[in-house]
């Protein structure tokens, strides 16, 4: 495999791929992120298909730990058009998330306290498998996002001063 040369005779070496399939943005804006885990999700074939040609929204999913299992809940993944016909395809399926016993236990004590809730917050490939990102999170008030948005706009227009004053 030849690497490119630039005008300065060093070699540079090829970007990494963009790995996300899906990101909840949303997740984002609603919630305070306190701390992530990988898991791996167990999917039937049709759905890594899909999940291939980008076809899944997370935008309300949530993680369920029930009976000692987590599962991942509002999790859209639409069916291919040339999906067998032989299996039913059902598009907002229950997919159970694999995670080690210690952090389902961290998991289950942290959603047990007042406003806190686990939600998906990313899907992606690792290798040739997907993974999904999930995190403890804490839910914002209105007047939270409100200033989370105030802060933003406030680094924007900064970095927008900094720019003016530089030329």
């Amino acid at each position: 495999m030849a690497k490119s040369k630039s005008t300065s005779g060093k070699t540079k070496s090829p970007k990494p791929a963009n790995n996300a399939i899906v990101l909840n943005k949303k997740a984002r804006h609603d919630y305070y992120i306190e701390d992530s885990f990988e898991a791996g999700m167990e999917l039937l074939g049709w759905e890594v298909k899909s999940l291939r040609l980008k076809k899944v929204e997370l935008m309300d999913s949530y993680v369920l730990i029930k009976e000692g299992e987590a599962f991942l809940l509002g999790c859209n993944i639409t069916p291919l058009d040339t999906t067998n016909t032989h299996t039913v395809a059902d598009p907002s399926r229950t997919k159970k998330l694999l995670l080690h016993k210690k952090e389902l236990a961290r998991l289950f004590s942290a959603t047990q306290k007042k406003g806190h809730t686990c939600v998906c917050t990313k899907l992606y490939w690792k290798g040739h498998l997907v993974k999904c990102q999930i995190a403890l999170a804490k839910g914002k008030q209105t007047h939270d996002k409100r200033s989370s948005v105030k802060e933003r706009e406030w680094n924007i227009d900064k970095q927008r001063i900094v720019r003016h004053q530089n030329r």
